[in-house]
């Protein structure tokens, strides 16, 4: 399968967080070709600021492989991982990150990220992480501006 495959699954998850009223993020994770676990942000549903995409998603990927070493995996994230996501995913050895808006796109969108990027959290941890960013990006930011349509609540 193709990147834009299981980056369309990943919009389309966080498309349908969104309608339940929770932030427009959403991820994948992909080992082997097959998609192993597919989520989105639950922060608002269980007063859980940890609740990520990705962490739900390497969570779900790690219980049902049995495994805690996702090495060789990708994982599809609407949104560039901030630090906590992105050290789930080092920490999980997950061996590829696609992204499509970056944290500076969620900044704006009155999200309080943390300015740092993900490859500058790749070379000091000298993670070897291969990084896709702006992947799919302006569907991506057609969803954020769905949200922000949407949603009266600030993150």
């Amino acid at each position: 399968m193709k990147d834009s495959y299981y980056m369309k699954l990943a919009i389309s998850r966080a498309e349908e967080g969104v309608k339940k009223g929770q932030s427009p993020f959403g991820a994948v994770v992909v080992y082997n070709g097959d998609v192993i676990s597919c989520e989105h942000n639950h922060v608002w549903e269980t007063t859980d600021p940890t609740a990520h995409a990705e962490i739900l998603a390497i969570r779900n990927a790690a219980g049902k492989m049995g495994v805690l070493d996702l090495s060789g995996g990708s994982i599809y994230t609407t949104c560039e991982p901030c630090p906590m996501c992105f050290s789930a995913i080092h920490w999980a050895r997950i061996s590829r990150i696609v992204y499509g808006a970056r944290v500076e796109d969620a900044r704006n969108l009155g999200f309080n990220e943390i300015p740092v990027t993900n490859k500058e959290l790749n070379k000091a941890w000298n993670s070897g992480i291969e990084i896709v960013r702006d992947f799919m990006r302006d569907e991506i930011l057609r969803l954020f501006r769905l949200w922000s349509d949407l949603s009266n609540q600030p993150y």
